[in-house]
C-alpha cells in the first residue's frame, strides 16, 4: 500500500508539473497566436502593451516562440500608436534621458536572453519611441525593432520655440 501511495504522489506532482508547463505558456496579453508549420515547434506569437506610464499608448509586438527548443529567435516586430489620451503630466513622468526607460522585459531563453521594449523621447519631433530589441548578439547582431508615437494632436504636444 505505501508504495502505491509513492506512485500516486509521483503521479500527481508530476501532473502538477505538466500543468505548470502548459500555463508558463499562456499570456493575458496574447492578441494572436500563429503556428509556422505542422513540423515545426515555433510560432509567431503576437502581444498587445499598453505603456504602463503613457497609457494612451498601445504597442504590438510579434515574436517568435519555440515551445520545445532551448532558445528562441531573436526576430521581432513592433508597432506602436496612440489609443488613447496622452497628456503633459504623462510625458512629465517618464525618465528623458537619451536611453529611455524600460517598459517591458521577457524571458527568451534559458541562456540569459530577453526581449526587451524601452521607451525614448524624441524632444526635437515630439515623438514616443518604442525600441525591442534583444539581448544577446545572433548571427554577428543584436535584433531589433523600432516604432514611433508623435505626440502631434494630443494634450502632450507643445509647439515649436522661435529660434
Amino acid at each position: 500500500m505505501t508504495r502505491l501511495r509513492r506512485l500516486s504522489s509521483r503521479a500527481a506532482l508530476l501532473g502538477v508539473m505538466a500543468s505548470g508547463l502548459v500555463l508558463a505558456g499562456c499570456d493575458d496579453n496574447e492578441v494572436g497566436d500563429v503556428s509556422l508549420g505542422l513540423f515545426t515547434t515555433k510560432d509567431i506569437k503576437i502581444e498587445s502593451l499598453i505603456d504602463p506610464k503613457v497609457p494612451g499608448v498601445t504597442c504590438h509586438l510579434s515574436n517568435i516562440e519555440a515551445d520545445l527548443d532551448f532558445s528562441d529567435p531573436s526576430d521581432m516586430s513592433i508597432a506602436c500608436r496612440q489609443t488613447g489620451p496622452i497628456t503633459a503630466e504623462m510625458i512629465a513622468d517618464i525618465d528623458t534621458s537619451k536611453s529611455g526607460e524600460e517598459v517591458y522585459r521577457k524571458s527568451k531563453s534559458v541562456l540569459l536572453k530577453s526581449l526587451k521594449i524601452r521607451r525614448i523621447l524624441d524632444r526635437d519631433s515630439q515623438s514616443l519611441l518604442y525600441i525591442a530589441y534583444s539581448t544577446k548578439e545572433t548571427s554577428g547582431s543584436f535584433k531589433h525593432a523600432l516604432s514611433s508615437v508623435p505626440l502631434w494632436g494630443s494634450d502632450a504636444w507643445q509647439a515649436p520655440t522661435a529660434q
